[in-house]
């Protein structure tokens, strides 16, 4: 796919950590085919791409060409399945194979489970190297590219597995997105929609107005709904790195989310529907703890079905099961499941203080708010 050169400043954003470390974060159009953006990376000479066969075929030719040293390519297979132990395994090996060591610098090309599996990768490999994000879809771009968490999946659980490990650097191209089959790109704007529940409720409320513009993939209205994305975890990331207070309000709709994942079968429903769901019965869950207004939770539930996101728990997943697999969630703290609830748009709460009646409620509701 031959993608336009940059035709405009691109946005910066700088996560700074309490230790000093520093991460950014560069969004804009046209990047990843513009060698002054690897420029200013000042990039070792060792370099290896970790991608997929999908996005090697789009993207890799014209990535290697902008870069200042040819780069090795390490394939592993596609979709959420392959991100296990035994594809990580191929990748190390590969690494080793191909004389790869603490001064090379991994390039994850692609989306989630590429960035979430290359960064794992990058944190284990020579006990720490240098990795850069370059995130090819919405749900990448404006989530797991971001942050420092990095994963694979283990047969019990999503993301059992993995470290946190910040990138140097992600960089953004938001021309990327143009190429994504529809439920792939809509199923990134369920993690947009979810920084305007916790964090911004002017966000939210852009959101709703700009439903036609980001749907029609709008180059500016992307660029701001990513940028906006980005800025709500890089504040929030900044503050609590490891998840040990504020970071867990990110988790939105993911303890609901994960287990849909899990008990359908890893890659059956994407991430992002997953989480779509997730947000629903959290804020149907708010509404009968009486946390937020009903009003509030029937908006959040109007506005994914707006951007045509499923918000319906499938009819075959049982609610025992659901919180069966909750309960093995790396969230739990002291046998109890930690939900993040809404108290309005823009405002959130972290609470294991769930009476199992409600719970139930909700899960049997499916999405009928409070019903």
């Amino acid at each position: 796919m031959v993608l336009q050169q940059s035709t405009v400043n691109p946005t910066t954003i700088n996560i700074e950590l309490p230790d000093g470390r520093k991460s950014e974060i560069v969004i804009g159009s046209g990047l990843l085919t513009d060698a002054s953006t690897w420029q200013r990376l000042e990039l070792p000479s060792k370099l290896v791409v970790v991608s997929n066969p999908t996005v090697k075929r789009l993207y890799f030719e014209n990535l290697a060409a902008a870069l200042p040293t040819e780069p090795d390519l390490i394939e592993m297979e596609d979709g959420e399945a392959h991100k296990s132990l035994s594809s990580y395994e191929k990748v190390i090996d590969a690494l080793i194979e191909r004389g790869h060591n603490r001064t090379s610098t991994i390039l994850a090309l692609g989306g989630g489970v590429v960035g979430d599996l290359a960064g794992f990768v990058a944190a284990t490999f020579y006990r720490g190297i240098r990795c850069v994000q370059i995130p090819t879809t919405l749900l990448a771009q404006v989530d797991s590219s971001v942050g420092g968490k990095t994963a694979v999946n283990h047969e019990r659980g999503k993301n059992l597995i993995g470290a946190f490990y910040q990138p140097s650097h992600a960089v953004i191209d938001v021309c990327t997105l143009m190429s994504l089959p529809d439920n792939v790109f809509v199923e990134g704007l369920a993690e947009v929609i979810k920084y305007g529940v916790i964090f911004d409720p002017l966000f939210f409320d852009w959101l709703e107005t700009n439903r036609d513009t980001l749907l029609a993939r709008d180059q500016d209205a992307l660029s701001y709904a990513v940028a906006k994305s980005c800025q709500i975890k890089a504040d929030v990331v900044a503050q609590d790195e490891r998840e040990q207070g504020m970071r867990a309000i990110l988790n939105f709709g993911h303890t609901f989310g994960h287990a849909i994942e899990t008990l359908a079968g890893y890659g059956t429903v994407l991430h992002g529907e997953a989480v779509a769901m997730g947000m629903t019965l959290a804020a149907d869950l708010s509404a009968r703890l009486a946390l937020c207004e009903r009003a509030d939770a029937v908006r959040t539930k109007e506005l994914l079905d707006s951007y045509n996101l499923p918000t319906h728990l499938p009819s075959d997943i049982r609610a025992d099961d659901m919180v069966r697999i909750m309960k093995l969630d790396k969230k739990v703290l002291t046998d109890k499941i930690r939900f993040v609830l809404m108290n309005s748009i823009g405002d959130v709460v972290v609470t294991d203080d769930v009476a199992s009646q409600a719970l139930h409620s909700t899960l049997d509701a499916g999405d009928a708010l409070c019903a």
